[in-house]
């Protein structure tokens, strides 16, 4: 199950875990203008977890999620090729 909710500066979408045991703990997905953040509660600290990506790194983790392994580079052709 997930959210999605629209604020004034960031939509934010919230993931919940449903599967069976181990659940894990609810991951909150802030999308900002220049960046995206990933939050998650570590229950062992009772702290957030916060991991910050640039817009060109969700770019590339979305391009490899669906490559085979390897080392890619993602290159922007004016040329048109």
């Amino acid at each position: 199950m997930f959210t999605i909710e629209h604020e004034f500066d960031a939509t934010v979408i919230t993931l919940v875990d449903e599967a069976p045991a181990p659940i894990q703990e609810d991951i909150t997905i802030n999308a900002f203008e220049d960046c995206v953040t990933v939050e998650q509660l570590d229950p062992r600290t009772d702290q957030v977890q916060r991991i910050t990506l640039s817009l060109q790194q969700l770019r590339d983790l979305t391009a490899a999620l669906d490559l085979p392994e390897g080392v890619y580079q993602i290159r922007n052709d004016s040329s048109g090729r």
